[in-house]
């Protein structure tokens, strides 16, 4: 469970978000609103990426302003652009870096580096230079660098955004599958239909927070 209290956040003289407290505790929840809203903000709230500037976030109990890399390693976070997340030149080394901060053997590392690329058929690509994947195959590189730290929650900010509508759909399948809570902040509102929960966010504030039957077209009203 993630609890948000009375959170606000703010850059400089700039307020982003005003006093938001939820309480996340669903397995598919949708954050959507239009650029500018906060979406984005909130989100990387989730995992201690932006600390709030009042308020309190914490996950399963765990503060991130106290807690920050316990969170994170609760939390995994999946930028928009995958190339903010891939940091070594080769599949099978991205993939390691992070399970050897947390000092996974190296037995585990290349068992989980083997069942992360074979799950989404990259095998064959895993001495691969990363900078030459496609696109799909970069934004699955991202979301397997995540998951082969086994978090309990996964956040995804416009994950589809930059896809054509090929890899669109394979990263959708991907995520669809996904056994953690999964958190997502997209325009792409095909993509959340069967969602538990949608907040909209405007203007740094929530306006509606409901089933994706009443949230999404709520938010196209608005946006009209």
């Amino acid at each position: 469970m993630i609890e948000i209290t009375n959170v606000s956040l703010a850059y400089g003289q700039r307020t982003v978000l005003r006093d938001i407290s939820l309480t996340l505790s669903e397995r598919r929840i949708a954050i959507v609103g239009a650029n500018g809203s906060g979406k984005s903000s909130f989100a990387r709230l989730l995992n201690g990426l932006l600390l709030p500037s009042e308020g309190t976030v914490k996950v399963d109990g765990l503060d991130t302003r106290s807690h920050g890399k316990d969170v994170r390693r609760k939390v995994g976070f999946v930028f928009q652009n995958p190339d903010n997340q891939i940091v070594f030149p080769v599949v099978e080394e991205d993939l390691a870096f992070g399970m050897k901060n947390l000092g996974f053997t190296k037995d585990t590392i290349a068992a989980k580096t083997t069942e992360i690329l074979t799950r989404y058929d990259m095998l064959d690509l895993r001495e691969h230079p990363a900078h030459l994947l496609s696109g799909g195959q970069k934004q699955l590189l991202a979301i397997s660098g995540v998951l082969v730290m086994d978090p309990a929650y996964v956040v995804l900010d416009e994950p589809t955004t930059l896809l054509d509508l090929r890899n669109k759909r394979r990263i959708t399948r991907a995520i669809d599958a996904l056994d953690q809570t999964v958190i997502i902040a997209s325009h792409d509102l095909d993509l959340l239909g069967d969602y538990d929960r949608v907040i909209v966010f405007d203007e740094g504030g929530i306006v509606a927070d409901d089933v994706p039957g009443k949230a999404i077209p709520f938010y196209v009203n608005r946006m009209s």
